[in-house]
């Protein structure tokens, strides 16, 4: 079991940190421990798709009786050593320096759109007039990434954010695409949210970043299952087999490996997203980790390096001011591409150097936006003079 509560640097964090293995006798008892005395905030549990995950809420909610818990099951961790697998990774918020609000979003193909606004904007506005003094604001969300409605969720619960950045991210099943949890405060759920609205009196800067710039080759979905996220064609062909002979490849050989080596993007105003492929399925259709449509021109993108952009990414936030954590929610995709092109140590390395902790994800938030292939997050820095937002 790891006590992170200390950077490699020998700055202590905002937050209060810790990961132990799944497989540990005792694991959330010690991750309590490992957190420390004094009054919390919030707890947030990123939990590997490997764990028994009612069995880790159940002992959650004994452990931390008078504080907000928050989990997922995740694709993997992200912990002191960077890259993880197996593991429980815990964050906690101290309440000298953080206040937060939270909210259990159930069953997100229900279209109470006006309720959900009305939750959020009232728990926006009760977090921030009650915390004065914590005058910096973001809002952490954590989704169902089997849910096929992350889009719909980011683009509603925006306008009742006004003026608080949302980054978050889709929770995951491995590599196994079956079934991703969240819980709140012992209520598991499936095809739900959980939304933590936080103020702090830290400096702190929501982001996304993405290693991957448009190429001239495009292609148009001339037939599409939208509420699916499938497309069945791709220039009046049918779609796996297009794209196969669009990136050079066989279409019988398709794979994950394929999809984080040659992604598409969609222009959304004057910036590109992906729009990433999970997978083929067995009518040879493409299946979407995000929203797809016909007629959406889809632009194949070409990657950076990928350790090279994040160093370049993270260095760049370092830089705004004493940088002590980043909260990270990382596609799964960019795992996937890093150990194909045999970065993943030094991806670890950076992410352990730039103080990232969180999960690799099915699917990021940011703003009104899901979008994929990404890392979304929140720095947070040191002092009132550090950073930027």
């Amino acid at each position: 079991m790891k006590d992170d509560s200390v950077s490699k640097g020998g700055t202590a964090h905002a937050l209060r940190r810790a990961q132990v293995s799944y497989r540990d006798a005792g694991a959330v008892a010690q991750l309590c421990a490992a957190l420390g005395p004094g009054p919390l905030s919030l707890v947030a549990l990123f939990v590997s798709s490997g764990a028994d995950f009612p069995q880790v809420i159940a002992e959650a909610e004994g452990a931390f009786p008078d504080t907000d818990v928050m989990a997922c099951t995740t694709a993997g961790e992200i912990g002191a050593d960077g890259y993880e697998e197996g593991m429980i990774v815990a964050i906690g918020l101290p309440a000298d320096h953080f206040a937060s609000r939270t909210l259990l979003i159930e069953d997100l193909n229900d279209q109470h759109t006006q309720a959900v606004l009305d939750r959020v904007s009232l728990d926006r506005v009760a977090v921030q007039e009650r915390h004065e003094d914590k005058r910096q604001g973001f809002a952490f969300l954590m989704v169902d990434g089997m849910s096929l409605r992350e889009d719909t969720l980011a683009a509603t619960i925006a306008p009742a954010l006004r003026d608080m950045p949302l980054f978050g991210g889709s929770a995951g099943d491995g590599l196994d695409f079956q079934h991703a949890w969240v819980a709140l405060n012992g209520k598991i759920r499936e095809n739900a949210a959980v939304l933590s609205l936080i103020q702090t009196d830290h400096l702190t800067h929501v982001f996304s970043i993405d290693h991957l710039v448009p190429s001239e080759e495009q292609m148009v979905v001339t037939d599409a299952d939208p509420d699916r996220r499938i497309v069945k064609e791709i220039n009046a062909e049918p779609a796996a087999r297009e794209y196969a002979r669009i990136v050079g490849k066989d279409p019988d050989q398709l794979d994950q490996f394929t999809f984080a080596s040659h992604p598409v993007v969609v222009r959304i105003g004057n910036s590109h997203h992906v729009r990433a492929i999970q997978q083929v399925n067995e009518a040879g259709e493409l299946v979407f980790f995000a929203a797809i449509d016909e007629g959406m021109v889809l632009t194949l993108a070409d990657p950076e390096p990928l350790a090279a952009h994040l160093q370049r990414k993270l260095s760049e936030l370092d830089a705004a001011g004493q940088l002590i954590d980043i909260v990270g929610c990382d596609c799964i995709l960019r795992r996937i591409e890093a150990e194909q092109t045999q970065v993943t140590r030094q991806m670890s390395e950076i992410l352990a150097r730039h103080k990232v902790i969180g999960f690799s994800t099915y699917g990021e938030q940011i703003g009104p936006l899901h979008v994929n292939h990404t890392m979304t997050g929140v720095a947070i820095y040191a002092n009132p003079e550090a950073g930027r937002n």
